[in-house]
């Protein structure tokens, strides 16, 4: 699971302070930490710094606000994007997107952060914004190159939607592991991947 994955380190302008990366790699954990154990509302600057073994300065450096740390690292994680799958078949590639999926939000860390930031995202159009770059961009671009290759290949109709796709396909993963939140049935993604090449082909 990438939560914990920085993006790229931007050059510091001359003259400015330098800021130590392992500090940074430090707090960046220590959110996704809080985030599980108190939620978005409960947490606090304090809280995080605490649990990151430094000063409240040194997050208020590199961040204004809790709501600008959490979009940020949000927004670091959905520009990290999904691998697109390339078995050769549809059935093939929207399991493997699939598994992807479920992996990700089977994350002991996800599995707490994603509802949280989902009840908060209806508060502040910023995270709305945020989580569903996470939650859907991504994902949409690899659906959509997923049917671009399946109507390559003759296993979809030209026209085929690909919102539609992704929705007939991890609409129900969601529902479960996020809504729900019960654990999947043994051979649940396979059989979750039939039902949706079916209904794509029908």
């Amino acid at each position: 699971m990438p939560f914990m994955t920085a993006p790229t380190p931007r050059r510091a302008p001359a003259g400015a302070a330098v800021l130590r990366e392992d500090v940074t790699e430090a707090i960046r954990a220590a959110v996704f930490e809080e985030l599980a154990a108190v939620g978005y509302a409960r947490m606090s600057i304090e809280g995080i710094a605490r649990r990151a073994g430094v000063g409240k300065t040194a997050v208020y450096r590199r961040w204004k606000s809790k709501l600008s740390l959490v979009l940020d690292l949000v927004g670091a994680f959905a520009a990290q994007g999904l691998p697109a799958p390339a078995s050769g078949s549809l059935h093939g590639d929207v399991r493997a997107l699939l598994e992807v999926a479920a992996h990700a939000l089977r994350h002991p860390v996800a599995s707490q952060v994603i509802p949280d930031l989902l009840v908060e995202a209806a508060r502040h159009p910023e995270i709305a914004e945020t989580v569903k770059a996470v939650l859907l961009d991504g994902q949409q671009g690899v659906m959509t190159q997923v049917v671009r290759e399946a109507v390559a290949r003759g296993e979809l109709p030209e026209g085929t939607d690909p919102a539609k796709a992704l929705d007939l396909a991890v609409g129900p993963l969601y529902w479960r592991l996020v809504v729900v939140r019960t654990p999947l049935p043994k051979g649940y993604v396979d059989e979750l991947a039939r039902a949706a090449v079916a209904a794509l082909k029908a």
